[in-house]
């Protein structure tokens, strides 16, 4: 099935992220309703109205950080079909509302099900894409995201059409998500699970037929089985290394750095104003003196350009571009724009000058553009990249539930105030942040992850995840472990980079090569005595830990006397741990990864090298 099918499973499942959008967006449209305001006795900048917005987003910090355990425990697919029954319930009381309690229970609910979806949509996307097309396969969701606000907006604007009598202006807009979210409550049983948690549950055999439904093109079966090889080394050896509970999170100094990238690239999305516009843009048309329905007009177009924008974004640039250069371009255009617009609505503040009343609309549509081509796509993306497999769901959600949906609360609780009380101003706090804060961090510590595996993502930040996690885990304990490891920044596997770099001279300067074949020939089991006397000296680059060899398997040290295999990359292990790694299906080098295959004719330890 190969591409096409990864892409209708992505697309599908990012009905979660329509949801997402719609949810956000629709209460643009009902706080415009004259009824509503009427019939909850309110205005649009009074705080019931933030109270509304906030709890949504609260709700959604709540779920995020939910749908980490959800996740870990019960799969991507069950999460976000529990986010969609949710977002069903909440719809029903939303549009069902008698009071106002009623709406703020279901606004959490609503927020509860947009926090479950937000932060494992993704992650099942990644986990189902091709390294290749990650950056696309991703971007749907940000893409749906865009098109639940255009779909809340024109449903909406519709909406407002009934007479100002009746409830239906902001009844049916609220009742509406209900059909795509039991669409996709239905749709999801028909969808495999990712293949990535089916390693992790110890289900093979369907984790490989599902890698080859997603990525079998007539072929590539060997690239199938390299995938799936470097998935199960990956999780069975980041399982060697997890601890119950939140807090390893933090403990362990790798993750807690990928950690906080995942968080802070949420945060950095929210401090561009994107949602305070999504929100509220209604408000700030009024006072550009673009009233009544012509308000929802202008922002139902506005929610068309962002998702066109991002449409062509994500097919044609974002994985030729990467995930760094456009985040610090949106970083500092956003800015620029905010300062711009700024400085126009200083100029306008009654609205009643018809110049700067354009040019204030058509910067709020240079901030959704620009936020298409960086922040929007490259989120999600980035986020669900740099998390580690063993802590993917408890990191996302983390990430999600405290960088985007605690900041977006806080906005979308003080937005409205502020909006009405020091107004243009307002803007110059996300321009100061995005100058002085987001900008640097992003090109100073981030890290570019286009084009690789997840697995390979893992070594930009230090390496593969190998040994055990020591009983009580601390920072210097799990520091040192992790660093025998190979998985550390400093010892073994810095050791190991630079002499796989330098290998080509090293060799011609202590002629290993020849030393190596004649050594092949003579047995494929020896002592470390006999190769050590041989090769006149430490040549190998499994050299790491205290001046010492280290068989990475069982991570001890390998004594003169002991008998070993080493294999053609160099990497020299003991032989009974050798056979152990072979017996489990691993055909690959434990430490470098080089495939192996054993051919028929040889012994059953003499690996030959797979062109």
């Amino acid at each position: 099935m190969g591409r096409a099918y990864t892409i209708a499973i992505a697309s599908f499942a990012a009905t979660g992220s329509f949801l997402f959008g719609y949810d956000s967006g629709v209460m643009t449209d009902v706080i415009a309703s004259p009824n509503f305001l009427a019939y909850f006795n309110t205005t649009p900048t009074s705080s019931i109205i933030g109270a509304i917005n906030s709890t949504f987003s609260g709700g959604a910090a709540i779920g995020a950080l939910q749908g980490g355990l959800t996740m870990d425990r019960f799969g991507r697919k069950f999460t976000i079909q529990m986010g969609a029954c949710i977002c069903l319930l909440g719809a029903v009381l939303q549009a069902a509302a008698k009071n106002l309690a009623m709406i703020l229970v279901g606004r959490i609910l609503a927020g509860w099900a947009v926090g479950l979806m937000s932060m494992s949509v993704p992650v099942y996307q990644a986990e189902l894409a091709h390294p290749k097309r990650r950056g696309l396969i991703i971007g749907l969701a940000q893409q749906m995201i865009g098109i639940g606000f255009i779909v809340s907006t024109w449903v909406g604007f519709g909406s407002l059409h009934a007479p100002a009598s009746s409830e239906f202006q902001w009844r049916f807009p609220l009742a509406f998500q209900a059909v795509p979210a039991l669409i996709l409550v239905i749709g999801m049983f028909f969808f495999p699970e990712s293949p990535r948690y089916l390693v992790e549950t110890e289900r093979y055999e369907e984790a490989q037929r599902v890698l080859r439904k997603l990525h079998f093109d007539g072929s590539n079966q060997d690239w199938i089985d390299h995938e799936y090889n470097e998935i199960r080394l990956t999780i069975e050896a980041e399982k060697a290394i997890t601890a119950k509970g939140w807090l390893v999170m933090f403990k362990v100094p790798q993750w807690r750095t990928r950690l906080l990238h995942g968080t802070l690239v949420q945060v950095f999305t929210q401090m561009t104003n994107i949602n305070v516009i999504n929100y509220y843009q209604t408000i700030m048309y009024e006072s550009l003196g673009i009233k009544g329905k012509w308000s929802i007009l202008v922002a139902g177009i506005y929610n068309c350009v962002g998702p066109i924008t991002n449409l062509i974004f994500i097919v044609f640039l974002l994985d030729r571009v990467g995930r760094r250069k456009p985040m610090m371009f949106g970083s500092i255009a956003i800015a620029i724009v905010l300062i711009c617009q700024a400085a126009l609505n200083s100029q306008n503040p009654d609205g009643d000058k018809r110049g700067f009343s354009i040019g204030g609309v058509f910067f709020i549509f240079c901030v959704t553009v620009i936020f298409s081509l960086s922040f929007g796509p490259c989120s999600w993306t980035y986020m669900a990249e740099v998390m580690p497999m063993q802590i993917r769901g408890k990191g996302n959600a983390f990430a999600t539930g405290i960088g985007n949906w605690t900041v977006s609360t806080l906005w979308a609780q003080v937005s409205p105030i502020a909006l009405g009380k020091i107004q243009w101003k307002f803007f110059f706090i996300f321009a100061a942040f995005n100058l002085i804060v987001t900008f640097p961090t992003i090109y100073f510590f981030f890290v570019e992850t286009k084009g690789k595996s997840l697995e390979e993502i893992d070594l930009l930040f230090g390496g593969r995840a190998l040994g055990t996690l020591p009983e009580n885990v601390d920072e210097k304990s799990a520091e040192q472990e992790i660093s025998t490891s190979h998985v550390g920044e400093n010892r073994a596997l810095t050791v190991f980079i630079n002499r796989r770099e330098r290998r080509p001279n090293f060799k011609n300067k202590r002629g290993s090569d020849d030393k190596l074949r004649k050594l092949d020939a003579v047995s494929p089991t020896r002592t470390l005595e006999e190769w050590w006397s041989k090769a006149k000296g430490p040549l190998l680059p499994s050299e790491g830990v205290d001046g010492q060899f280290v068989c990475v398997v069982c991570l001890e040290s390998v004594l003169r006397l002991q008998e070993i295999r080493e294999l053609k990359c160099l990497h020299v292990f003991h032989k009974e741990c050798l056979e152990k790694w072979y017996l489990q299906d691993h055909f690959n080098c434990p430490l470098c990864h080089r495939a192996y295959y054993i051919q028929e004719s040889h012994p059953t330890n003499d690996f030959v090298w797979m062109v």
